[in-house]
């Protein structure tokens, strides 16, 4: 079985809107359902779950139910941070999944998913047991010597970017939140399960990206959102 986890517990202060960032809608729809309807839409997804915030959980099941997306078998309260809002997803499908079961971790306000990424990372997962989408780095990346100055660089030949989605099989992802939970380990500030997964020994395997793959976090980001849209992607 391949599980979707879609992140919404944020609430998206940056876009400066009265609600959180997932639930603005763009043409009658909110950025969320976008979000679903790419894996929705995936035949290699089995089943949704999505972490949310509290007070939003009917919402989800309302929209899930007037855009059929008919995937979604559960919704979880998150966290007070980004990384326990993954864990309780995670520990939510404790009993539901098999341990080679493949989970992908997606960001809700992600909504431009394409097919290609989200079956290579399908892919990579069943191979080497994990897959994180990554893209190559264009620009030149210095590091501060101070706040005003540099004289070092990074090759970046040498770099990815890497963003959601991220595949995991079942058992190494469900260890690897209690172990982190428990021994304090990647779980503070900006960390993903990505980072995590790093500061725990383990390797990571890369899987295609794309550029259209964007974050929702400011205005400007919603018009480029909505400009893809209008050009019919």
């Amino acid at each position: 079985m391949n599980v979707a986890i879609v992140i919404a517990g944020g609430t998206g202060k940056r876009m400066g809107q009265d609600i959180p960032k997932q639930f603005i809608s763009v043409y009658d729809k909110p950025i969320l359902i976008y979000t679903l309807e790419g894996f929705q839409s995936h035949p290699q997804i089995d089943a949704i779950e999505v972490v949310c915030l509290d007070g939003w959980h009917d919402v989800v099941w309302a929209y899930a139910k007037q855009f059929e997306i008919t995937k979604l078998q559960w919704i979880v309260s998150g966290g007070a941070t980004g990384q326990e809002s993954i864990r309780n997803g995670v520990f939510n499908l404790e009993g539901k999944c098999d341990p080679d079961d493949i989970v992908i971790i997606h960001d809700g306000i992600r909504p431009m998913i394409e097919k290609s990424v989200l079956s290579d990372v399908i892919v990579k997962c069943k191979k080497y047991g994990n897959a994180v989408t990554s893209m190559p780095y264009n620009e030149q990346m210095f590091i501060k010597d101070d706040d005003i100055s540099t004289v070092q660089y990074i090759p970046r030949e040498t770099l990815r970017r890497v963003s959601t989605p991220q595949a995991y099989k079942f058992s190494k992802l469900d260890w690897a939140y209690h172990e982190a939970f428990e021994k304090k380990i990647g779980i503070y500030g900006s960390h993903y399960t990505n980072t995590m997964m790093v500061e725990l020994g383990e390797r990571l395997y890369f899987a295609a990206g794309s550029d259209k793959n964007i974050k929702l976090t400011t205005q400007d980001d919603l018009e480029l959102f909505k400009g893809y849209l209008k050009a019919g992607k």
